[in-house]
């Protein structure tokens, strides 16, 4: 992220420090351009609420995780410490993010809960004692999120194994298949629901976990009153597969592809943060070509996406054809991205340092012939979809939430644009050269399904925009850095000297090492902010992986945005938030 200048960040922590004590604040150097420091545990709330509601106010909690220190070897630059969490809040004002550290020392140490603070803390803080086993202590329902409930051990620590060679054969009993079932039964209680009165009862109903309108492997158990929703509770996790978990047994590239699985809509997108945090730490600097490439694939997967999102708002919504006409469009810019990377839906086309490899002859007519053809298309669609009256009369005013309610929630990407705040990534913290394109940035004042579904229709007309100007004006140059630590090398610089094609050897077989740091880099991906914190021990391994995803805190704010509505408008919400449940359950 675009660095708004050391003198702030230095000015900054001298009030906070001045604030609470040097005792109780200490800065930790890192790579990159959030300002990290830790602080003591009696001190963590406090803290906390000075920067939300100081005057420099860092609003939403972007992020919360947390770190197994026990094996780690450089840690000369922190307190000594068995686990540490991590809140990240982010400013709409600054171009740099807080990371506010807290130690925590023991097998299984507790930190205070701070679900009071910020909304979204609440699945964060479930998600760390799912992963950890770290107590939060006033936490309001402090359970497993992302594995069963049955799940033993809990996997994130250093000590769980990461392959599945690693632990004995599977086997499951009848005894052990008894208590899985009875496990798996829904108990309103457990959810925070409680009776209409001692006589009667509300009915309850799951939505999904496989049914069409939740958009995946999604469930949500509701309590209704006739047909309107008096509570929903979202349950997540049958999407969980590890990623982070695989990503400390994968090599720096080998992780890649793992990376585009992520949000199975966004492609080479998922790629971009991840390849941008390694080149952040290992101080590799991309060629102007490879940028604009990385840009003009990015900006393609993000119409690709929407299109998606589009149809099957329209579909969740009542009206069929839009779906099968941008079928059609989706079709087309596939075969772009298939001539130009050889895959189509995930391509792991970017590489550290660059991208795969160059365009390859006519990319440029098969560009150029769609973006002159697309926008007469987005045309016909607005008439047959956001001006259609069943559209209209089911999504104006459906799941309305204000700027601060989507600061609060963490709702970031078209979400946040939807309440009239005009916060891109591109714009405000660019990178990959994105401050030397024109383009706008959509928002609308509603903060409704509508108005979400709108911004990211303007977004396509953006994107294209950006296309157009990475097509009138790619670089020359490299595709690749010659730096030593990109995978692989250029294969055409190896074969000429021993060095590089021992270079190329080792960064193949064993792959990079990366020097001991931490980096934290975002973009804005098709459904909001996803960005990657690194963790290098300086092996060839990540030591901790963090993939911050926009979808996970969106579904958090399902239960706020339901209660009272009609069942079909939940319908419509849920449409309009456009999420994949890979994204959410990693």
């Amino acid at each position: 992220m675009m660095n708004e200048g050391a003198g702030k960040k230095k000015q900054f922590l001298a009030s906070i420090t001045q604030q609470f004590g040097e005792q109780f604040i200490t800065e930790q150097p890192c790579c990159g351009n959030a300002l990290t420091f830790w602080v003591a545990q009696t001190q963590l709330q406090q803290v906390l609420i000075y920067l939300r509601d100081g005057a420099d106010k860092f609003l939403m909690l972007v992020d919360l995780y947390a770190v197994d220190e026990r094996l780690r070897q450089h840690t000369s630059d922190q307190p000594n410490c068995d686990f540490s969490i991590i809140y990240q809040l982010l400013s709409v004002q600054h171009s740099f993010d807080i990371r506010v550290k807290l130690a925590l020392t023991g097998d299984y140490p507790t930190a205070e809960s701070i679900s009071t603070l910020w909304q979204n803390a609440n699945w964060y803080e479930r998600e760390i004692w799912d992963m950890y086993g770290i107590v939060f202590t006033g936490h309001p329902l402090l359970k497993r999120i992302l594995t069963p409930p049955t799940f033993v051990g809990h996997p994130l620590r250093k000590e769980f194994p990461c392959r599945a060679t690693e632990q004995p054969p599977f086997s499951l009993s009848e005894e052990q298949l008894e208590t899985q079932q009875q496990a798996l039964k829904f108990d309103p209680a457990d959810w925070g629901m409680s009776r209409q009165s001692a006589d009667s009862d509300f009915m309850y109903l799951n939505l999904g976990p496989n049914h069409p309108s939740v958009h995946g492997v999604f469930r949500i158990a509701l309590q209704l009153n006739g047909e309107r929703i008096i509570d929903a509770a979202p349950d997540i996790g049958y999407h969980h597969r590890g990623a982070e978990k695989i990503a400390e047994r994968q090599t720096w590239h080998g992780f890649i592809p793992y990376t585009d699985r992520i949000d199975y809509l966004g492609g080479v997108m998922n790629n971009l943060p991840y390849v941008l945090a390694i080149e952040q730490m290992a101080k590799i600097e991309v060629p102007q070509r490879a940028q604009c490439i990385r840009v003009m694939l990015s900006e393609c997967f993000r119409i690709l996406s929407h299109m998606l999102f589009y149809g099957t708002f329209a579909q969740d919504l009542g009206q069929l054809s839009t779906i099968f006409y941008l079928f059609i469009d989706r079709e087309k810019l596939f075969g772009i991205i298939e001539a130009i990377t050889g895959a189509r839906m995930h391509p792991s086309w970017f590489r550290i340092g660059g991208v795969a490899q160059d365009l390859p002859r006519g990319w440029d007519k098969m560009v150029r012939e769609f973006i002159d053809y697309f926008p007469a298309r987005l045309d016909e669609y607005d008439v047959l979809t956001m001006e259609n009256s069943i559209i209209k009369k089911r999504s104006v005013g459906i799941g309305k939430y204000s700027t601060k309610e989507a600061l609060d929630w963490g709702v970031t990407g078209a979400g946040l644009r939807a309440t009239g705040m005009d916060f891109d990534l591109r714009k405000a913290r660019p990178y990959s050269g994105y401050e030397q394109y024109e383009f706008e940035i959509p928002t609308a004042n509603n903060g409704d399904c509508y108005d979400r579904c709108w911004v990211r229709v303007q977004e396509m007309r953006q994107s294209l925009k950006i296309i157009r100007q990475c097509l009138d004006n790619m670089p020359s140059g490299d595709y690749k850095a010659t730096h030593p630590l990109t995978t692989p090398p250029m294969i055409d610089k190896s074969k000429h000297d021993i060095e590089t094609q021992i270079q190329h050897f080792l960064n193949v077989s064993w792959g990079p090492v990366m020097p001991a740091d931490e980096a934290f880099v975002a973009v804005e991906a098709t459904k909001g902010i996803n960005g990657y914190t690194l963790y290098s021990d300086g092996s060839n391994t990540s030591y901790r992986t963090r993939i911050r995803t926009p979808s996970f805190p969106h579904l958090q704010m399902i239960p706020h945005l339901s209660r009272g509505v009609l069942l079909p408008d939940l319908i419509a919400i849920i449409a309009s938030i456009d999420f994949v449940m890979a994204d959410v359950d990693r």
